[in-house]
């Protein structure tokens, strides 16, 4: 998808870009694949915050996407379409039955592609099948982690991962952080990557365009008092930092490792962060 330039009439304008939709169809989505998205403003069911930053923004309506399709699937692509709840494109495809369903779109999935689902697919971009069926050295996205579950990974605009190595009861996926993972031969993955690359180049341009997604002003902690931040307080003079950066509630945030789920360690082969300065 290309990137939309704007005359700068308007401080506002200088410098802002957007996304070209205009390929994409301007229509209604698929009322029985659609429900109320209800906005929670970052409050859990005792209206606490839990997640700071959040509230407002344009109503919208979630779509349900198919992140596993059935064994012997076969369906045509009816259009691509825009998903205010996600970075990547979705594709509405119609089955052999007449039944729609919703899927991430491929980079260069077009209107009356044929898409499939099963061991018996053809190796085409968009068709999806398990990771002992695809060759190694393949570019896949919307992999699973538990066979019949449903993609859970790689499904961001633009993202893709590799399938670099495989056994008799795993393979090894070279995932868009640089790790590299075990996971179960017969989990399914979709062939290519996903469309909208162009997503992370969009320039926002003012502050407005954030309301409407729904992200609240954030404030530095060096601009709070002490009792606010770690950040916090000070003469008013230049604002180094004498402590390693915090949140505020005093936990690191540079360094610091978050993720505490040792039991999966053992299908990770390689780190993320090697090879990385910490």
């Amino acid at each position: 998808m290309a990137i939309k330039q704007y005359k700068p009439t308007t401080n506002a304008r200088r410098g802002m870009t957007s996304q070209d939709n205009d390929k994409l169809v301007k229509s209604k989505p698929v009322r029985a694949l659609t429900k109320n998205l209800k906005q929670s403003r970052g409050r859990n069911n005792l209206g606490r915050i839990t997640t700071r930053h959040k509230g407002g923004g344009s109503r919208r309506q979630y779509r349900q996407i198919s992140m596993s399709l059935p064994d012997g699937f076969r369906g045509e692509v009816v259009q691509i379409e825009y998903d205010p709840n996600r970075s990547a494109r979705i594709a509405r495809v119609k089955s052999e039955q007449g039944i729609y369903h919703y899927i991430i779109a491929a980079n260069g999935m077009q209107s009356g592609q044929v898409i499939h689902a099963g061991n018996e697919s053809p190796l085409d971009n968009g068709n999806r099948m398990a990771l002992s069926k695809i060759p190694l050295g393949s570019t896949i996205h919307a992999i699973e982690l538990i066979p019949g579950k449903g993609a859970q990974l790689v499904r961001s605009a633009g993202t893709n991962a590799q399938l670099v190595a495989r056994d008799e009861k795993n393979a090894q996926v070279r995932l868009p952080s640089g790790e590299v993972r075990l996971i179960n031969v017969e989990c399914n993955a979709t062939i290519g990557s996903i469309g909208n690359e162009q997503h992370q180049n969009v320039s926002i341009g003012k502050a407005g365009r954030n309301r409407h997604k729904g992200i609240r002003p954030s404030v530095r902690g060096v601009v709070m008092n002490a009792v606010d931040h770690p950040h916090g307080g000070g003469d008013g003079g230049r604002h180094r930092m004498a402590k390693a950066p915090r949140t505020p509630w005093g936990q690191k945030t540079l360094g610091l490792k978050t993720r505490h789920n040792k039991s999966t360690n053992k299908y990770i082969v390689r780190s993320r962060h090697v090879g990385k300065r910490r």
